[in-house]
């Protein structure tokens, strides 16, 4: 498979002393599901940044089916890219079908107002996500996986094919986050997405990144990257690795009381 997405030699650093992005490499294919992992402060997040471009790289490339990703005018971007970050707080209260509405924004001049075929990818990102009883709901009265699912719904608004997720899941219960995936899943597209939970990658990724002090540590599949071995050395951490019964994923279980102290 040609690479949809490839990143070549990433680097960025926030502070100009220390790379929190150094020399990063990573390929995405048309139709896989592509996980970044790593500890905390490995990164992860902030090569999705660069990548959509929240933050500007300090060095290497980004090409999205063979154009440049970091000169494209950002209209033109967000015509193939779209991007669901974590669950955040907007300063003005809107209804839900306005927040999806958002989405057509990439295909619109200044002051033009909704069109119906605007209208009806609005109506058609509701149902895709099962909220179109919601249309009228205040957006901040939602739950937090509503929230994600209005979300999800404007990035289907936006006729894409190609999702950034930068955590998305990162403050929802399990059921919210089993919840987001299952339908992220469902619409078949391509996506990249910065991960912390190791479960969950195993069940959802097709490949797997996994970052150490900003730069690419492992990558392969869940069954070659997430071994006990691997967890050991990454995460500091011991755990016990099988395949599910029912599943048929990786089941990882984390031992207490056997993590490595630092000195």
């Amino acid at each position: 498979m040609s690479a949809r997405l490839k990143v070549e030699n990433l680097t960025y650093s926030y502070d100009g002393d220390r790379d929190a992005v150094n020399g990063v490499d990573l390929e995405v294919s048309k139709g896989e599901f592509v996980g970044v992992l790593g500890p905390n402060g490995s990164g992860k997040s902030t090569v999705l940044k660069n990548i959509y471009r929240a933050l500007v790289p300090q060095g290497g490339e980004v090409y999205l089916d063979g154009e440049n990703l970091l000169k494209m005018k950002f209209k033109a971007m967000a015509r193939k890219v779209a991007v669901v970050g974590q669950e955040h707080d907007i300063p003005f209260d809107f209804l839900v079908e306005e927040i999806i509405a958002m989405g057509r924004s990439p295909y619109k001049r200044m002051f033009d107002t909704d069109t119906a075929e605007d209208k009806d990818m609005v109506v058609h990102a509701l149902k895709h996500v099962g909220m179109a009883d919601m249309a009228k709901r205040q957006y901040r009265s939602l739950s937090g996986g509503e929230k994600q699912r209005a979300v999800i719904a404007r990035a289907i608004a936006q006729e894409t094919d190609f999702l950034l997720l930068d955590e998305p899941t990162n403050h929802l219960d399990i059921n919210y986050q089993m919840q987001v995936f299952d339908f992220i899943k469902r619409l078949n597209v391509t996506v990249l997405s910065a991960m912390h939970d190791l479960n969950m990658a195993a069940l959802y990724c097709d490949r797997i990144y996994v970052l150490e002090d900003g730069k690419v540590a492992l990558s392969g599949t869940p069954e070659e990257v997430l071994t006990k071995e691997n967890i050991f050395n990454i995460y500091n951490v011991e755990a016990d690795v099988r395949v599910h019964p029912i599943t048929e994923k990786l089941s990882i279980t984390f031992l207490s009381g056997k993590s490595k102290v630092h000195d």
